[in-house]
Order: structure tokens, then sequence, then C-alpha cells
């Protein structure tokens, strides 16, 4: 069945934080938010309010129940990890705990000392409750697009070595960066992830290299969990991970979402 006209638009959705303290949803058009009583992911209404842009503080733009965060997603990163491509999405999950916003900080544990790690990703952002979705139905649960930053606890991950430690390592909170708005029908095809580190350039890699397209993630990983309205899959990096010392700014831009800037904090 066609989508509805609205549906194929490109439309830019913020959560925010009003001066008074309240929280809202929106849609955003030229300097103004056209506010709504809920996500966009939820069908909402509009609440007749418009609000200048300036003055608003960005939050997550939705609230994940849940991460699902890629690894070994990207052709350029498994040929230098000599990794074989996968048959299947790797993947662990992030809880919804590790949720931090545009500005926010990234809080080191009490519990480590050890390096952090930067990730800039494609973050897709989930429009309907799916389960067992097929690869040609798969796009009409995609609502948009976001920028993610999956921080990893490096040194954690082979600590034990029984057990390699992905969650507890990706799992803190402040570890899962996401922001600053959500974009519609987004042509991640065409635009790259660039992550900058106290404004030096340390990641660009295009969308394009993806092992499993945005499409492929949703239908495959549907088939093992059910996904949600406001759940995040997370693409997976490519190559320039790097570590962020206390006090460094990490800000990961993909063109036509924008920048999603935090800093470490110890």
């Amino acid at each position: 069945m066609p989508r509805p006209p609205e549906e194929l638009t490109v439309q830019t959705w913020i959560r925010f934080q009003t001066g008074d303290g309240e929280i809202g949803f929106g849609r955003i058009e030229g300097d103004h938010v056209i506010e709504y009583d809920g996500p966009g992911y939820a069908r909402p209404e509009p609440t007749g309010a418009a609000l200048p842009r300036e003055g608003l503080r960005l939050l997550s733009p939705c609230d994940p129940g849940k991460i699902v965060a890629l690894w070994n997603n990207f052709h350029a990163l498994a040929r230098k990890l000599e990794k074989p491509v996968p048959a299947h999405p790797l993947f662990l999950i992030k809880p919804a705990s590790s949720v931090a916003g545009p500005g926010d900080a990234i809080l080191r544990p009490r519990s480590y000392g050890g390096k952090i790690v930067y990730e800039g990703e494609l973050g897709i952002v989930i429009g309907r409750r799916c389960r067992n979705v097929s690869p040609e139905d798969a796009a009409s649960h995609i609502f948009g697009y976001t920028v993610f930053n999956d921080v990893t606890a490096g040194e954690i991950i082979a600590e034990d070595p029984g057990f390699p430690q992905w969650c507890r390592a990706k799992g803190f909170d402040t570890f899962g960066c996401l922001g600053p708005a959500i974009v519609t029908n987004f042509d991640w095809r065409a635009a790259c992830v660039v992550t900058r580190l106290d404004g030096a350039e340390r990641q660009n890699y295009p969308l394009s290299d993806l092992i499993f397209s945005p499409e492929q993630q949703v239908s495959l990983i549907s088939q093992d969990l059910t996904l949600m309205p406001g759940d995040v899959i997370a693409c997976g990096t490519s190559l320039g991970v790097g570590s962020m010392k206390d006090g460094a700014v990490v800000e990961v831009t993909i063109q036509g979402i924008g920048s999603l800037v935090n800093h470490m904090r110890g």
C-alpha cells in the first residue's frame, strides 16, 4: 500500500526542554518548533503552539526502551580487522539508562580508570512495532534517523579472559549519546559520518559502505527480538575510532541530520 504523502516528506523532529523546565516534542519549521502532544513516531497531534527555537534546550530526540548496537557492519573496518563479513547482524543491547542527549556530559564511571572510546554512528529510530518483518516491509517500520555516539569503556571488553563484556563496557550511564534530532526520509546512502575530537577530524566514512542496510538490519533483527516504537538501532562504526581524555569535546556530524556534541567529564 502506498504511503501517505506526509509520510514521504523530510521532517526534523526534536524533544526539548523549555526555560520553564517543561519537556515537549516538536517539528522544526524555520526558526520555530511546531509543538505536538507526543513524539513523531507516536502519530501525535499538534498542540497549536509554535515556539521560537532559540531558548529551547535539546534533549535526546527519543526515549528508547533499548538500543540495539551493531558491530562489524562496515566493509572497510572488516578488512582492517581481518574479520569475515557476518551472515547476520552482530549486536549487543545498550540499556535505556545509557542514553545521553545533546550537550550532556559523558561521565567516567567511578569504578573505571581506563580508556573511553568514541564511535560515531548512524542511528535508526523505529516507528512501528515490528516482529518478523520482511525486508520489503522494513522501511515502513523506520520512523527516521539520528546521530549516535556508541561510547565504550574499551579495556573492559577483554578484562575477563573467559567472557567478553560488551554490554558492561558499553552500558554505563551516558554511554549512549543520541541526537540532536530525528530526520524522516533521510537519504543515508549519500551521507557520511564525521567525528571530531577537540576540533580535529578523527572519522569520516561513507554510510554507503554499510554491510547491512537499515532495512536489512530492521528485518533481520526483528527475527530475533521485537522492536518497539522509539527503539534505536545503532548501525555500527567504521575506521577512526579512538579514545577521549577527560575534558575532551566530541562532535559527531551527519550532514542533513546535524551535529551531536558531548564532552567527557571525569
